[in-house]
């Protein structure tokens, strides 16, 4: 293909984008969009809205995700990120091709609605449309393995086999990050609540990244905190924004325990273990240990202290005859788009490719 792809991965939390042979995206930010009723036309109705990327500080009750639990439920605000990214990215005078990921979820119309998009809406030359999973193997070089990826909107493990996925074995929880947010929003905030508070938003969201932690011993964990003085752990608190220093109660900062034990936190199981577990048993015996020695743990909530340890133990706890190994780099939230970084190039993947003519002649008849 062309020396630079525009590499889009569209999740339900955030869209990574950026041009092909980087590290890393170039370009993060929250999958939101906002709608605000036009000056001109100051009514509630859809011909009467602005859309824009963002959260609106002067008017936090508009924002929407546009894409939730991997499924795409506003296309128009898809539309809109991706018109941004693609404006951002496309360089003078050239024409990139552009590559799309796509949840497993996603049917049939969404892949047809994305092409329309894409070629009559953004113009754009050719469009791949690639498999999030597939890409998070590839970025950990390897073929073969069990990828477990737990994002904002969904957790789902996938065994896959010299580059084919292993779909029966394939499962998907729904509760993620979203619910980790929503927990600590009840929790710190209680009948206050409001999920489009931008200080409840931006507490959450600090206390998510700076204070929590998955333990490898709930109970144990539950004690050691329980048995520390009062105000004594400086990272057991938080501040109002009139400085006032509230403290978090334990469960609070081990809120990532809700992957591990979700019946603690009144969400349906099972736990991401036992979702690893069962979809590696679901697969033929003799294919286990080379399973379980390969796999690969991506996502944002991997990110939390403690969180693939207390994975790699559990897993090597069920398969004790075989030797695990998990892969677990430093970009792991990025493992999708660094995967689907490496495949726009490889001429492997040429005949996956579509372009606008192909298009025309396929959809436009």
């Amino acid at each position: 293909m062309a020396a630079r792809t525009i590499i889009i991965d569209h999740g339900s939390g955030f869209l990574k984008a950026g041009l092909s042979g980087f590290n890393e995206p170039q370009m993060v930010f929250p999958s939101v969009v906002n709608y605000i009723p036009c000056r001109e036309n100051p009514g509630p109705s859809y011909a009467r809205r602005r859309v824009s990327l963002g959260i609106d500080i002067c008017h936090p009750d508009t924002f929407s995700y546009p894409v939730q639990r991997g499924r795409v439920l506003n296309w128009e605000g898809v539309e809109h990120i991706w018109s941004f990214v693609l404006e951002k990215h496309r360089l003078e005078g050239e024409d990139c091709p552009v590559m799309v990921t796509e949840c497993p979820l996603r049917e049939p119309a969404d892949r047809q609605k994305t092409l329309e998009i894409m070629f009559e809406l953004l113009d754009v030359p050719s469009i791949l449309l690639a498999d999030q999973l597939e890409m998070s193997l590839y970025a950990s070089g390897l073929l073969t393995g069990v990828v477990v990826d737990s994002g904002y909107g969904l957790t789902r493990v996938q065994p896959f086999h010299l580059g084919r996925p292993l779909r029966p074995s394939a499962k998907t929880l729904e509760f993620a990050g979203q619910d980790l947010s929503a927990y600590l929003f009840r929790s710190l905030f209680k009948e206050d609540y409001n999920g489009h508070n931008l200080f409840q938003l931006d507490t959450v969201a600090a206390t998510q990244m700076t204070k929590c932690y998955v333990p490898q011993n709930l109970g144990e964990a539950l004690d050691f905190c329980q048995s520390l003085p009062s105000g004594s752990d400086k990272n057991n608190s938080y501040q109002l924004p009139d400085g006032t220093p509230v403290e978090l109660t334990p469960m609070q900062r081990l809120a990532p325990e809700m992957f591990f034990s979700p019946e603690v936190f009144d969400q349906q199981g099972p736990s991401i273990s036992q979702a690893v577990v069962d979809s590696i048993e679901t697969c033929e015996a003799a294919m286990h240990p080379l399973l379980v020695s390969h796999l690969m743990a991506c996502g944002g909530n991997t990110l939390y202290p403690g969180f693939t340890k207390r994975l790699y133990r559990l897993i090597t706890d069920r398969f004790s005859a075989t030797k695990a190994a998990m892969w677990v780099g430093s970009n792991r939230n990025f493992s999708v788009w660094l995967g689907a970084s490496v495949v726009a190039h490889l001429s492997t993947y040429k005949s996956e490719w579509m372009t606008k003519m192909q298009y025309d002649e396929s959809f436009r008849q």
